[in-house]
């Protein structure tokens, strides 16, 4: 019996799409304290980023807290104006 070989590589590249982010917004209602307590809390982050990225919403007005596929990013934006943030999603810069 002879054997036969298979080629099983992949002729293609699977590419995913460009990476989305989420973008928070500086507003006149939240409190600083209360924005870093959301980024600790809703996204696990550690204290000093959490304050580092709260501080960037509000001396720049807006900062981008997570990236990833548009889905999650637009659970992400969802969560964020549950807590009463303001925040957006959009594609990150390439």
């Amino acid at each position: 019996m002879a054997e036969t070989s298979f080629d099983t590589r992949l002729d293609e590249q699977l590419t995913l799409g460009s990476p989305w982010v989420t973008v928070v917004w500086d507003d006149p209602v939240n409190l600083m304290t209360y924005v870093a307590f959301v980024f600790r809390s809703y996204f696990g982050m550690p204290r000093d980023r959490a304050e580092r990225l709260m501080l960037q919403v509000h001396n720049e007005g807006r900062a981008v807290v997570a990236s990833g596929t548009r889905e999650e990013m637009e659970r992400h934006v969802s969560a964020m104006h549950g807590y009463g943030l303001m925040a957006t999603l959009q594609k990150a810069d390439s």
